[in-house]
């Protein structure tokens, strides 16, 4: 399928090419349309219910509104958790679902359960009203209604409110995809009657007789129309009040009725506002108006800001002169940042990919054609990504790397530069046809697919379990997943087509210059055959050394402590900033000021501050009049100057505000901090929770956890919440007074929330403005406790007393706010961290409550917040992370049907996770949730090299290759290229996110750390640890008892999984090497059984012709039908098969003799390269000895020159002298290890056997030539040119023919009797088959003599040649011997008399550096010479020994 495809794509070009030309088209159509943000919205599926009630306390909130509100929805199918928060005039319930629940649905769901709650509200507490349908995310604008320089006199915060609620406002409402705009500070104006209760009191009324009054003059009315004529005239009164003036001449009614009583007679009546909850200020010029624009939830928050400011030009035209709309905190900030690091990353990562494409490849057409599977691959993902609504951030785009998406390509392009290098047809063509440029393109793409499609598999396998993961994780790094599987899939199919068809174009074309990738990877094929064989031989050392760093890293990563999710740099800060509980606004306003002075002058990072206080007008977030955000805007980071970074800045600015008495600051980032409080309920990184009934057990409980807390290192910006210490004026009521006086509570109650709160009595219009109508005090008149005290209350026999005596009113402290989750009361103490991991401060902090802290009975804690997350998550890693394990070990045992094969690629594993952890470690990184997806996608990657590895192995097995060895030697050689080009370009590719500090880059930080350190470890381990591991299995070395068992070799035993055995070097002499090459040897081996064959034919010498049986039927012998039968044998004359054994018996004593013959030869060989590992042994002890001398005469020049006793010249001599003898020795190790391999060969076994000899080789000389093999091979082959003359002779005897037939005769015989059908006649048959034509048998003896004739002359030849060669041989033997002799006696001796003196002579300053070389070198030469010659001598002994004609 996949080849047929292949084979399309190359055949019909222009058809691919234009298939590319279109999803460029799409591709770069749907970059337009992707939704673009910073980070994906993990906010949890959750409805809000806001109850308005501003005349009630915490307690009447929670028991009146909460509770029932709580109640209704505690049953709607898939609640997650209800949290609610009471507060002084606010109630806030906020309903979280199940992910996977319809928001809308929810939505209805809830709608329906309020009508139900109405009934249970008592009536005038508040109105039950649906959040808006938005997120933690959905504050994506906020901005500030201000005045211009020069026109602050002309706006006050009044007016400015008024223009942000009618003018702005309700422009922006239609924008689409906004779902509220919530004003925040300036004053909500208002028509205020302001009462003057003692005029009341002297006119006889009462506040509700100017309500009565109000309402009874402000409305209209229609009297539907009357007739005129043709014409209707429609009749509408006038009677709503438009103005101040208008409302003062509304009269009340008296009892007295005699002069009319207005308005204006008892109260005055001025522009006023509503009670305020909140006020936003503008840096430290004082208030000003402004709002939040919430974006509804799904929507592309990048469109819907674009949206929003084409709005607000348009807006800002409209506005009055002088009055301004500033944007503060606007999303496509940090959107800009985080795409800004992702783009930096993605192009860095590219161009780093495309570098090392075109360095392994060596061609740079090749190169750019694999790079340009990047933006292709992009494009189609992106068209998928719009397909299945995953928008574009920085988790989603930030994760790709470009090293594994063109794995597949990268495969099929190497392939064909392979086919050009390797195959010989190609070696001399430096440009190929078209069609056999398409065949071969087919061929190669269609052998090495199914590699690129299974290691693409395996990655996008691993990617699977990242897809499980639900919660905040799930959120954050299922796009990533998602984004990274497309991608595949899109090199996948580009690999399948665009690949194969452009490789035929543009790579027809090659120079015959090797490239610099050729040297390159010749130097580097170099260096790691050298270890690598190196290494063979200390197996046991080097997986110690594995499974000691495995075991680190495990320890390490244990110790590391963890976070959840690194926090982004939105490149603002929110600062949470409190005052003491229970101040009231005008105080914190002052405080906010003087703080934003000092941020604003002492900082010059900052470009404006903007503080938001208490509530706005939609409270999602539910501050207190003590509580404010500070929004610290600050310019491009690269114009700081105070500090570097966001900690450092955060502390610096901390420290500063430190001067403002009574206020607390915590630093955190805006959009963080609406996550934390919408996830947790609380802003703080760390919270903890205690559950509990009574408010003030809640309180202690939580001041004791807060000290615990304080002596915790890395906390900071403790919070802990003020539920209670609110000042309140409690008006008890006495019941029996109020009876006496025929009053209700209701109508108390009614007149002190009239008085003091402001009730409204309608709306006063101004043209499509409205504004609430209030009835209260006078300001000079509700000022303190007195006031109260002294509010009259009407009576219903006209007259009118004081509040005081009918109820007890006195100042007491009582609940601030009061939070509930799940239906129980919990109180929150909340921490940041400061340069620590959420994880180990947590147990630590745990450790410590655990000890100190003891909660009453029905009392609970629990640890939320990030540590909630981070162990949430954990908990899912530990099931996604085995299956992702499991699911790669299925793929790999489906590839190599093997268990062991599959473990063995498996190693690579905890290889990488060495390199992970110690990567982080080095970093000084905790494990996130980050650095664990980073391990996921590791794994994928890693497994890939041994695969290579290992399908490479399998094939030179295959091949027909046996040394195990040679396997793993040729197999990393040949690999080696791909193996590095596929770990360097997944893993640089990574670089630029590992090293970015770009906004958004802690998230990335960690993934990209853990794959680049796990990919470069695992690759040089996997290189080097999987052959050994490869070699020691397949080999299965014995493991010797040891006395003393090492740790080492333990874990080695455990780490491989099964009893590895470890390799050693035997000592073994020529005598032994020889009995173990005759045992072991294949060719011998071969031998023997063609003895046996040979043995086993000789009773095949009697081979008689099969027997012959006929029947006949019909008329043999008359008329009559009868039945013959005949049986019938023809056998050659005896002496025939006489010669016959004869001849095979021959054959089988010459292939006896051909053993001996093939022995004779490979104990000459085996003798041979025997002695030549001595020669080079010899000669290395020889070097090593000339190392030392070298080395001491370079550290004693060193010295003298540092004295000033000799010249930079003796030092640089020295150096040389000892540089070419290091140069000669590596020479020496590489011909000596090339030689124990022709031994292992020959001796056909793996152990790693050391020749150990004397000297010399000593062996008889041989007697007669008559018994060398050779001359009794040939001799015997003349016997069988003998017995074969002898043979063809028999066959010219006669042959013999033996039969018996029995048959019937119907009729009347000779005798005169009747015969029926039953046979019953019998003959015999005897005869004899002459040669009459025989000439060309008489040709086959003729030629069987001429045979005999060829092996007498054989014989004759090879005794002259070697008598010859044994003549040469002696003389060569005994001019060796004398050579030896002569160095022995004398010569020799002289060597270390020269080397001696020449050292004394030196140190005593005798003679200079240059004779000291001379000397030296010539004490060396002779020791060389010497070695040289006892090599001669040995191999011409060997030579005479084994006598054979090509020595």
């Amino acid at each position: 399928m996949l080849t047929k495809i292949i084979e399309f794509s190359v055949k019909n070009k222009l058809i691919i090419a234009l298939l590319m030309l279109g999803l460029i088209g799409i591709g770069s159509y749907q970059v337009t349309k992707l939704p673009i943000d910073a980070v994906p919205d993990i906010t949890n599926n959750q409805v809000q219910i806001i109850t308005m009630a501003p005349s009630f306390g915490a307690t009447d909130i929670e028991r009146l509104v909460t509770f029932p509100i709580e109640q209704a929805n505690n049953n709607i199918s898939g609640l997650k958790e209800i949290r609610s928060f009471s507060r002084f005039g606010l109630s806030l319930v906020t309903i979280v679902f199940e992910d996977d629940v319809d928001i809308y649905w929810a939505r209805q769901q809830v709608a329906e359960r309020l009508q139900q709650v109405q009934a249970v509200i008592p009536q005038g507490i508040g109105n039950p009203q649906l959040g808006p349908i938005s997120t933690g995310l959905g504050e994506i604008f906020q901005y500030v209604v201000r005045p211009e320089k020069g026109y602050e006199k002309k706006y006050n915060i009044t007016e400015l409110r008024t223009i942000q609620d009618w003018v702005v406002r309700r422009q922006l409402l239609g924008v689409k995809g906004v779902a509220e705009v919530s004003s925040f500070g300036g004053k909500l104006k208002q028509y205020e009657i302001a009462v003057n209760p003692d005029k009341l009191n002297a006119y006889g009324i009462t506040i509700n007789d100017i309500f009565d009054a109000l309402q009874a003059n402000n409305q209209n009315t229609g009297g539907a129309y009357i007739e005129k004529g043709p014409t209707v005239l429609y009749i509408r009164s006038e009677g709503l009040v438009g103005s101040i003036e208008e409302i003062n001449n509304i009269s009340i009614a008296t009892k007295t009725n005699t002069v009319p009583l207005f308005i204006r007679d008892i109260a005055e009546v001025k522009p006023g506002f509503a009670t305020r909850y909140g006020a936003m200020t503008f840096n430290d010029q004082g208030e000003v108006s402004g709002a939040v624009v919430m974006m509804l939830k799904g929507e592309n928050s990048n469109q819907v800001i674009k949206n929003v400011k084409e709005k607000i030009t348009q807006i800002q035209k409209t506005l009055p002169k002088g009055v301004v709309i500033e944007p503060f905190l606007d999303r496509t900030k940090m959107v800009n940042n985080a795409i800004g690091t992702v783009e930096k990353n993605l192009t860095e990562g590219a161009l780093i990919v495309v570098f090392v494409l075109v360095l392994f490849l060596g061609n740079v057409r090749a190169g750019l054609l694999v790079a340009s599977v990047i933006p292709l691959a992009m494009l189609f993902a992106i068209c998928m990504m719009n397909l299945f609504g995953v928008s574009g951030n920085l988790m989603s785009l930030g994760a790709l790397d470009f090293g594994l998406i063109i794995d597949g390509a990268v495969i099929i392009v190497e392939s064909v530069l392979h086919q050009f290098t390797h195959n010989s047809k190609f070696k001399r063509v430096f440009s190929v046809g078209k069609t056999e440029m398409d065949a071969l393109v087919t061929d190669s793409a269609g052998k090495m697919m199914n590699s690129a499609v299974f290691g693409q598999i395996i990655i996008l396998i691993v990617y699977l379990p990242i897809l499980t993961l639900q919660g905040i994780e799930g959120k954050m790094f299922k796009p990533m997943a998602q984004t990274v599987a497309f991608a595949l899939l899109g090199a996948f199919l580009l690999s399948l087509t665009y690949i194969p068809m452009m490789s035929a174009v543009l790579l027809r074309k090659r120079s015959n210059k090797p490239t610099l990738s050729d040297r390159m990877m010749k130097k580097v094929e170099k260096i790691y055959l050298a270890v690598l064989l190196k290494l063979l031989r200390v197996p046991k050392i080097v997986f110690g050394v594995v499974a000691v760093l495995f075991i680190t890293a495990v320890f390490i990563l244990s110790k590391m402590g963890g976070e959840f999710i690194p926090s982004l740099e939105e490149g603002d800060f929110a600062v949470d900033t409190r005052v003491l509980p229970g101040s009231n606004l005008t105080t914190t306003i002052e405080s906010t000021q003087k703080a934003a002075h000092i941020l604003k002058s002492r900082f010059p990072e900052v470009q404006k501050v903007v503080t938001k206080i208490g509530s706005g007008e939609v409270p999602t977030d539910p501050m207190p009049m003590d509580a404010s955000d500070m929004m610290v805007i600050l310019k491009d980071k690269k114009e700081w100057t105070s500090a570097s970074t966001f900690p450092e800045l955060a502390d610096k600015m901390g420290k500063q505000l430190q001067e403002v008495p009574g206020i607390t600051a915590s630093f955190q980032y805006p959009v963080q901090m609406r996550f934390n409080e919408l996830m947790t309920g609380a802003r703080q990184d760390v919270v903890v929770k205690i559950f509990g009934d009574d408010l003030d057990v809640l309180a202690q409980n939580a001041q004791k956890l807060g000290e615990i807390i304080e002596t915790v290192e890395g906390t900071q910006n403790l919070y802990i919440e003020p539920i209670s210490g609110m000042p309140q004026v409690i008006i008890e009521y006495n019941r029996p007074l109020i009876a006496q006086y025929h009053l209700s509570v209701a109508d108390i109650n009614r007149i002190v929330n009239t008085a003091f709160a402001g009730q409204s009595t309608g709306l006063v219009f101004e043209g499509e403005k409205r504004f609430d109508m209030v009835v209260r005090l006078d300001t000079k008149d509700r000022k303190n406790v007195t006031d109260i005290k002294n509010l009259l209350v009407p009576t219903p026999f006209g007259n009118q007393i004081p509040l005081s005596q009918l109820a007890k009113v006195e100042v007491k402290n009582g609940p601030n706010q009061i939070q509930r989750e799940n239906a129980q009361r919990r109180i929150v103490v909340g921490f940041n961290i400061k340069d620590r991991d959420v994880q180990s401060i947590v147990e630590e902090l745990q450790g410590k409550v655990d000890q100190k802290m003891k909660l009453p009975t029905g009392y609970y804690m629990t640890y939320g917040g990030s540590f909630e997350n981070l162990n949430n998550a954990k908990q899912r890693l530990m099931i996604a992370v085995p299956i992702a394990l499991a699911l790669i070990f299925v793929m790999l045992f489906f590839a190599f049907k093997s268990v062991k094969e599959s473990l063995l690629i498996y190693t690579a594993i905890p290889l990488s996770i060495i390199g992970g952890v110690f990567f982080l470690a080095l970093r000084g990184m905790p494990f996130s949730i980050s650095a664990g997806v980073g391990f996921i996608a590791l794994f994928g990657v890693a497994v890939l090299n041994g695969i290579v590895l290992i399908s490479e192995f399998n094939r030179l097995y295959k091949s027909g290759m046996r040394n195990i060895v040679r396997i793993v030697i040729d197999g990393g050689e040949s690999r080696l290229r791909p193996v590095l080009m596929t770990a360097f370009v997944a893993s640089l590719g990574f670089i630029p996110m590992a090293l970015s500090n770009g906004a958004g880059a802690e998230v990335q930080r960690p993934l990209a750390t853990v794959v680049i350190g796990g990919l470069i470890v695992a690759t040089f381990l996997t290189l080097f640890v999987l052959p050994l591991l490869y070699v020691n299995i397949e080999k299965g070395i014995k493991m010797k008892k040891m006395k003393n068992r090492n740790i080492a070799s333990v874990l080695v035993f455990l780490f491989c999984f099964i009893g590895l055995e470890v390799k050693s070097q035997t000592p073994v002499t020529l005598e032994e090497a020889v009995d173990v090459a005759l045992k072991n040897n294949r060719i011998i081996k071969n031998e023997k059984l063609k003895s046996e064959y040979s043995k086993e034919l000789i009773r095949s010498s009697s081979d008689i012709p099969q027997t012959g049986v006929t029947m006949d039927y019909g008329q043999i012998n008359s008329a009559l039908t009868d039945m013959k039968f005949g049986i019938s044998q023809n056998i050659a004359f005896p002496t025939v098969y006489k010669k016959q054994k004869n001849l095979y018996t021959e054959e089988w004593k010459k292939s006896l003799l051909n053993v001996s013959l093939k022995e004779y030869e490979l104990k000459k060989a085996v003798s041979l390269t025997f002695y030549n590992i001595l020669y080079w042994k010899e000669k290395e002890k020889l070097l090593q000895e000339t190392l030392k001398l070298y080395t001491d005469f370079l550290d004693k020049a060193s010295i003298r020159l540092k004295a000033g006793e000799s010249n930079i010249l003796e030092k640089t001599t020295a150096s040389n002298q000892k540089s070419a003898i290091e140069i000669q020795l590596k020479q020496l190790n590489q011909e000596l290890s090339v030689l124990k391999y022709q031994l292992q060969w020959l001796l056909n076994t793996e152990t790693d056997f050391v020749p150990e000899d004397k000297k010399l080789f000593s062996g008889g000389l041989k007697e007669e030539l008559n018994s060398h093999p050779v001359i009794q091979v040939l001799q015997q082959q003349k016997k069988v040119s003998e017995q074969q003359t002898a043979l063809e002779k028999a066959k010219l005897l006669p042959g013999l023919q033996l039969a018996y037939n029995l048959n019937s005769f119907k009729g009347t015989g000779a005798d005169d009797k009747v015969y029926g059908s039953a046979p019953q006649f019998h003959s015999v048959q005897l005869g004899v088959s002459v040669p009459v034509f025989s000439g060309g048998q008489k040709a086959r003896i003729q030629a069987a003599k001429i045979a005999e004739s060829v092996a007498e002359n054989d014989i004759s030849n090879m005794e002259f040649n070697l008598q010859n060669q044994r003549k040469k041989a002696s003389g060569i033997y005994q001019a060796n011997l004398d050579i030896v002799s002569r160095y022995e006696s004398a010569e020799l001796k002289n060597a270390d008399v020269i080397t001696e003196t020449a050292k004394k002579q030196f140190l005593a300053g005798e003679i200079n550096y240059l004779e000291f070389v001379i000397l030296v070198n010539q004490a060396v030469t002779l020791k060389n010479s010497y070695t040289d010659a006892v090599w001669k001598l040995n191999q011409s002994a060997i030579e005479l020994e084994y006598l054979t004609l090509n020595p």
